[in-house]
């Protein structure tokens, strides 16, 4: 009690002091906060990639000492990807993919789109459902139809209201048919994923592109734990298949879900790490504030300390008030801080559309650090305080 009423005898000092500790608090907690809601975000995109969901591309090629990007080769065929599900056990699904950009039009309405040529198995390995109609069939893709699913942005955009199912619309002037429209799916990786018409990958290959290779192939594992067991019979299957000998690299590249997963988690853990440590800087600023005010108030209250100690206080007991004093402001900063932190990081999730992930760690992080501060920059203070020679302190003007 006795802090308290000292305390509050400064009710300005008190909050000014409190300040720094606030504002490190929050922002410690906000930081960290929002770095857990953007990775939060990066694994639910990369969740809506699919289940256990493995790329298969083309491998690189070097010409005068000068290696290209993924997909300078076209190595990969239809074969490769029907060899990679009929001979490989721990794949539960697989889709050739060969994709392009196209303007789509119906009627005098027209959008510049993605093209993207598929096998059926494709909704499986996406787990992508339909919104209405039906997905592309091996029959549709045997026979080249032309038959299309819309994205969802594309049916809004060329059809708005109107049931697309059975209008036909017209890619680099060829009539497709559609057939069905895919529900919702949302960004992933920067990347509208209801963007896209999707057509078969024969009728993409030979009517649009006039082209005998694919972009990629993209599968599925059986199970989370299969996808090491999956890549490595891809990679054998395919080597074979190629005719690569022991000495040569892949002319092809496989990228798992895992893989991607691990990657993002590595770069949100360092952002994450880096916005905490600079927001961390302003505690300690806050812990000098609360030192400097206490070491102001110790002067100020130099009487005070004499009388306490000339009627039978013990330095501990002066060590004690001081120190209490310092901790009292440090937490109650704290608490402060952390409301403050936890409504910021609402406010920029909501602004910024991503979820709201609070960050529990760092508040039970916060509130310790809150008291090590309290404590620490309060020792000198309160032992400076408890070290006074009584009748200096009386004396005291």
């Amino acid at each position: 009690m006795t802090a308290l009423r000292a305390l509050a005898r400064n009710k300005m000092r008190t909050g000014l002091t409190m300040l720094g500790v606030i504002i490190g608090v929050a922002s410690v907690i906000a930081m960290v906060s929002i770095g857990e809601s953007a990775k939060n975000m990066i694994n639910n995109s990369i969740k809506s990639l699919g289940s256990n969901v493995m790329m298969i591309f083309p491998g690189t090629t070097t010409a005068g000492g000068v290696r290209g990007g993924h997909g300078s080769i076209t190595t990969l065929t239809v074969g490769d990807a029907e060899a990679i599900a009929r001979e490989c056990p721990s794949v539960s699904a697989v889709s050739p993919d060969q994709s392009t950009v196209a303007q789509v039009v119906y009627e005098n309405q027209n959008w510049s789109t993605q093209i993207n040529g598929v096998g059926p198995d494709f909704v499986t390995i996406r787990n992508w459902d339909l919104a209405s109609g039906k997905f592309i069939d091996q029959t549709e893709v045997n026979n080249l139809a032309k038959v299309c699913v819309l994205g969802n942005e594309v049916k809004q955009e060329l059809f708005g209201d109107i049931d697309p199912l059975d209008k036909v619309v017209r890619i680099k002037k060829i009539p497709f048919r559609v057939i069905g429209v895919m529900a919702v799916k949302g960004s992933s990786m920067g990347r509208n994923q209801d963007d896209v018409v999707i057509i078969p990958y024969s009728t993409c290959m030979a009517r649009l592109m006039g082209v005998n290779y694919l972009s990629h192939i993209m599968a599925s594992a059986v199970d989370e734990k299969g996808e090491k067991e999956a890549q490595q019979e891809i990679t054998l299957l395919l080597r074979q298949r190629h005719r690569i000998t022991e000495e040569k690299d892949d002319d092809f590249g496989i990228r798992t879900q895992a893989e991607i997963s691990q990657a993002a988690a590595q770069t949100t853990g360092v952002m994450i790490l880096l916005l905490g440590g600079i927001a961390a800087v302003s505690l300690i600023v806050g812990g000098i504030g609360i030192m400097n005010i206490m070491l102001v108030s110790v002067t100020e209250r130099t009487r005070e300390i004499g009388v306490r100690m000339a009627v039978g206080a013990r330095p501990s007991d002066i060590l004690k008030q001081f120190l209490i004093e310092s901790v009292m402001i440090s937490l109650l900063g704290g608490v402060v801080g952390i409301l403050l932190g936890i409504g910021l990081a609402a406010i920029f999730s909501a602004a910024l559309k991503w979820p709201l992930v609070i960050a529990w760690n760092a508040i039970m992080l916060a509130v310790f650090v809150s008291a090590f501060v309290g404590i620490a920059f309060g020792v000198f203070p309160a032992r400076k305080a408890s070290h006074l020679d009584p009748i200096y302190a009386l004396r005291y003007e």
